[in-house]
């Protein structure tokens, strides 16, 4: 009776243990500025979650699909990943300029101004998901929620220079790639 305890406390307690450690697990966000010093040490692609603070799509990919321990895994081993704050009050200096957001409002509620950066990336919709080469130009614009499945297809394309996918120009063109795409990231909790 008593050895059936110690294995049940010591089982309770690697459990425990393994939820902490995954649970730890984040994908390695970094700003603009410290993506451009990184590039020019290691190149990388370059990730970005344009999002904003009132957006309830943004909060979602931020829960259901930046938690995903094979989308955490894959960001973090192949791109730069910058999250930006499309109406952000702070000064960023992207590729030698300064951008700004002189309208921003502090303390407002729900939408404020959008920062100067993000309308040089043309972004008018959160969230967008940007990715970029290690010089950081524009590879391709996706817009709206990802979840785990929808985002591995654009990560692994951009990240092989996206022959496939960049070569499709319609939406049906796209359809017929991501259907013929093969996924291997795993849901985030697997039912038993």
């Amino acid at each position: 009776m008593m050895y059936t305890k110690k294995i049940l406390i010591l089982f309770s307690f690697l459990f425990l243990a393994s939820s902490f450690v995954f649970s730890q697990a984040k994908i390695n966000w970094i700003s603009f500025e410290e993506a451009q010093k990184k590039s020019k040490t290691k190149s990388k692609k370059i990730f970005v979650d344009v999002y904003t603070l009132w957006c309830g799509p943004c909060k979602m990919l931020d829960k259901n699909t930046f938690s995903n321990k094979d989308v955490i895994k894959y960001i973090n081993e192949n791109y730069y990943a910058v999250k930006f704050n499309a109406e952000s009050p702070k000064d960023v200096t992207f590729l030698g300029k300064k951008y700004s957001n002189k309208n921003y409002v502090p303390n407002k509620p729900g939408r404020n101004s959008v920062h100067d950066l993000t309308r040089l990336l043309r972004v008018s919709s959160y969230p967008t998901l940007m990715f970029m080469d290690s010089k950081f130009n524009i590879m391709g614009i996706e817009p709206g929620y990802k979840d785990y499945k929808g985002i591995e297809v654009i990560l692994k394309f951009y990240k092989n220079n996206g022959d496939d996918f960049l070569a499709a120009k319609t939406k049906e063109e796209k359809e017929v790639v991501i259907n013929n795409f093969k996924p291997k990231f795993q849901p985030k909790f697997q039912p038993n």
